[in-house]
């Protein structure tokens, strides 16, 4: 498959050019007393109720290693217990690690004193949960623009940012309406307006989409993949369907028992899994469905070409546009460029090994 073991797609500011948003060294978590000796013990490594039972701990989260870079879309995915809950709500010390650090823009926030990591919580970085947790007496721009009343911004600018920002969600015009009002979709929606009215750095998101209906669901992973496009806010994502994770991460992670198993892009994680564990998770992915275009082009030729794809598009979604063309489609980067082009064959090869 011409280009597809050559061409790898590395994270966002790979080589060191670009700083991370987030930095996360050595993170743990264990709940019970004395936790702090269970770390980076040999007895760690024990069955969890092993370990129960000979010390009345719990091990949630182990030696946890991450950095994601500005703009990047980071997904933590595994099942339930896995840890990955407990590592997004660690990142702002919602939950208090038990050892490690996080930095987050420069700033240490393990060990940041409490007006340092209020000031990070209501500026730098907005959380969206499952559940909505909407205020239900109040209108959703007064929803949306609650975080920006904590802030102490004055009425007229708080309403007018939620208003707009409520537009940007697909909200427009409902800003009197009170939450009791909306379908679920709509509420979820409502929660993410309120996450991005305070203009964070980051958004954290905790399985927001998991009590969605599938309709609803594939609307609000389409509405984060826009604002992802727009904003370029950095992100990391928690769940657990697989889909989810390959439909919206630059890099994913799995987790198991507390420990991160593989990291890598999704075509990464789906040509090349780490272990038995991964590969069980994403057996039943086609290729086609994680392979970007990037990675089987091959270099640009004279033409003529049938029309342009992004370099990013998913295979899958150019089988039908090659289908009726003889000629191949010119591959162009984020900025419109020509970098390469790729044809029938290209994409019948990734069709055909489906199954390998």
């Amino acid at each position: 498959m011409r280009g597809l073991c050559s061409r790898r797609m590395g994270s966002p500011g790979e080589g060191g050019a670009v700083e991370p948003m987030i930095s996360v060294r050595g993170l743990w978590k264990v709940y019970g007393h004395r936790a702090e000796r269970i770390v980076g013990s040999p007895e760690a490594d024990l069955p969890r109720r092993e370990l129960e039972a000979r010390t009345g701990c719990v091990v949630a989260m182990r030696d946890i290693d991450l950095d994601v870079a500005p703009g990047e879309v980071f997904v933590v995915m595994g099942l339930s217990g896995s840890g990955k809950s407990t590592l997004v709500r660690c990142l702002t010390r919602l939950i208090e690690p038990t050892a490690g650090t996080v930095t987050i823009g420069g700033v240490d926030v393990t060990a940041a004193t409490d007006a340092q990591l209020l000031d990070i919580r209501r500026h730098r970085v907005s959380m969206v949960f499952q559940h909505f947790g909407l205020l239900p007496h109040r209108t959703l721009v007064d929803n949306v623009a609650f975080g920006l009343e904590l802030q102490g911004a004055d009425k007229r600018t708080r309403r007018a940012t939620a208003a707009s920002t409520l537009e940007l969600v697909g909200l427009h015009g409902m800003g009197a309406s009170k939450p009791h009002q909306l379908s679920g979709g709509q509420q979820q929606r409502v929660g993410l307006a309120r996450a991005l009215a305070t203009d964070p750095d980051i958004l954290l998101f905790d399985e927001p989409f998991s009590a969605l209906d599938p309709l609803i669901r594939r609307e609000m992973q389409d509405e984060v993949i826009r604002l992802r496009r727009d904003v370029r806010t950095t992100m990391v994502f928690i769940t657990h369907d697989l889909g989810e994770a390959l439909r919206l991460g630059d890099r994913i992670a799995i987790m198991r028992d507390g420990r991160f198993v593989q990291v890598g892009t999704p075509a990464e994680v789906v040509l090349e899994p780490a272990d038995d564990y991964v590969r069980n998770f994403v057996r039943d992915v086609p290729r086609s469905h994680v392979v970007p275009v990037a990675a089987i082009m091959d270099p640009l030729g004279e033409g003529p070409y049938a029309g342009d794809v992004a370099a990013e598009t998913k295979v899958r979604d150019i089988v039908a546009r090659v289908a009726v063309s003889e000629h191949p489609l010119r591959v162009v980067d984020a900025d419109g460029a020509a970098v390469g082009c790729v044809d029938r064959i290209a994409v019948l090869s990734v069709i055909a090994n489906e199954d390998l």
